[in-house]
């Protein structure tokens, strides 16, 4: 074990986390409206573009699209392409919507669309959903100490666990923001000068010499972005569907928009949260394939999860390697952070406010806050040594919430109907289960289920959706109604 690499990567946490985290709670008392879940709403562009960048930049897009190259090559940078579209779906889309109602989470703005029943419902299942991934964020904490000490992952995950709550738990959104950008600077900074020490260790031809050794050994396809026809099929055109439809609905990702300034605070912010975002898988598949093409790390044990982080410590000078890792590990530790503070901000507002304490006060309200992101962090901590395949996992958990993205789509901009909401929710999370855990793609000529559950619920979705909203007679969507008042209320006032 590296004793001063690890201080190192540990000291410089603990001072940008604790340091500015105490620093903000000083300055800005939780005690103001919104303060610890939502910054006040008003982040500046630099904090919200940065923090969305790295919200979607956690375990799966460093780990994961490691773990992925390593198993099928350069078309695992698709997972990245899908985050950029992602982004730019929330920042020109979503993520106005939900600044401009001034809502504090997703099932508080479906609360407006379709009624009480179905807030609750999509409260259970998206706190649900971010807890799988705040495991899978475990995980991904756990690895980078593991590449850094002798620890197993299950204990590398206990001591950066507790991290995870200490970027949020001193001033919530704020901490998590500041600490991103200060972070974001130092990654980038880390990743572009450890692509080029990687460089210049490989041998003779640097990285063309890695293209020639997938050539010769008959892996042409893994160093193509377009892969194999059906890696695109199954796992590329899947990435976009689950993450643009599940992601973009996301408390996780949407908490930042909410935190804004104002609309055209969030608009600017995908100038600078598009590239942050979707660089770095371009840089996470470069290293994975120089990784995967020397053999004293493709024949590592669990070498897909832990050969690039090996290979970085072996090939860097000692400080990089820190600060490398230092910056990785801060980048899962915000995904992990922001995802406890979305789940502890929906059950105190959407279940904890809504059913029990209205009348709650700021600090109560916060107290609630961080107790349950400590809980919840605990939890995933144990959960997180069972080891799931990370990208694979995530995609799972991103169908759950597809159906959600589509009765807000319905609900704001076409037409709104409680029971055809709760219908489609059910349906779709059933035939979501079925393909998951029954022999129904088999049944259907499928070998396996593989990653095709974001197709299954988006097909079931949209079907009744339509076909529901077909036969009844519901209101106007959201967005369709407040025109159609506007537009009465301009007419009247001319009139008089």
């Amino acid at each position: 074990m590296d004793v001063s690499l690890l201080i190192g990567v540990l000291a410089y946490e603990l001072i940008i986390i604790v340091g500015l985290g105490v620093w903000l709670q000083r300055r800005h008392k939780v005690s103001s409206k919104d303060e610890f879940a939502l910054a006040g709403r008003d982040l500046p562009v630099p904090v919200v573009a940065v923090t969305l960048a790295l919200t979607v930049l956690g375990t799966a897009h460093i780990l994961g699209v490691f773990e992925m190259t390593w198993m099928m090559g350069a078309v695992a940078v698709w997972f990245s392409i899908a985050h950029v579209i992602l982004l730019t779906f929330v920042c020109l889309g979503t993520g106005l919507w939900v600044r401009r109602l001034g809502v504090t989470t997703v099932p508080e703005l479906i609360d407006r669309v379709s009624g009480l029943e179905t807030r609750l419902l999509v409260s259970c299942v998206m706190a649900g959903v971010l807890f799988g991934i705040l495991t899978i964020e475990a995980q991904g904490i756990g690895i980078i100490f593991a590449t850094l000490t002798d620890w197993n992952i299950q204990t590398g995950a206990i001591v950066g666990g507790i991290l995870g709550i200490l970027y949020v738990i001193f001033a919530g959104m704020r901490e998590i923001g500041w600490v991103n950008l200060v972070n974001a600077v130092v990654m980038y900074a880390g990743l572009i000068l450890a692509t080029i020490f990687v460089a210049f260790s490989l041998p003779e031809g640097g990285f063309d010499s890695v293209g020639e050794f997938y050539k010769t050994t008959g892996q042409e396809s893994a160093i193509s972005i377009w892969g194999t026809a059906d890696l695109m099929v199954n796992f590329a055109i899947v990435n976009i569907v689950a993450v643009v439809f599940s992601q973009s609905v996301n408390q996780m990702l949407l908490q930042p928009a909410m935190s804004a300034k104002d609309e055209a605070t969030i608009k600017k912010a995908l100038w600078i949260a598009a590239p942050v975002n979707g660089l770095f898988g371009v840089f996470a598949v470069v290293l994975a394939l120089a990784a995967r093409a020397q053999p004293e790390f493709s024949e590592l044990a669990n070498a897909p999860k832990i050969g690039v982080t090996t290979m970085l410590i072996t090939t860097l000078p000692p400080w990089l390697g820190a600060v490398l890792l230092a910056s990785f590990l801060a980048a899962i530790l915000s995904t992990f952070a922001i995802i406890a503070l979305s789940i502890a901000t929906i059950f105190t507002k959407d279940i904890f406010q809504a059913l029990y304490a209205p009348n709650a006060s700021e600090k109560s309200m916060t107290m609630v806050i961080r107790l349950v992101i400590i809980v919840v962090a605990g939890i995933a901590i144990a959960v997180a040594s069972l080891l799931p395949p990370i990208l694979a996992a995530m995609i799972w958990l991103f169908a759950w919430l597809v159906p959600v993205f589509w009765i807000l789509m319905s609900g704001i901009l076409w037409k709104r109907h409680q029971g055809v909401s709760i219908a489609t929710l059910i349906v779709a999370w059933a035939a979501n289960a079925a393909w998951s855990f029954s022999s129904l793609p088999q049944v259907m000529g499928f070998e396996a289920a593989g990653n095709l559950n974001a197709y299954v619920t988006a097909i079931v979705s949209i079907v009744i959706l339509v076909i529901g909203n077909s036969l009844v007679v519901g209101a106007p969507g959201l967005f369709r109604e407040n025109a159609t008042t506007t537009g009465n209320t301009q007419t009247t006032t001319g009139d008089q």
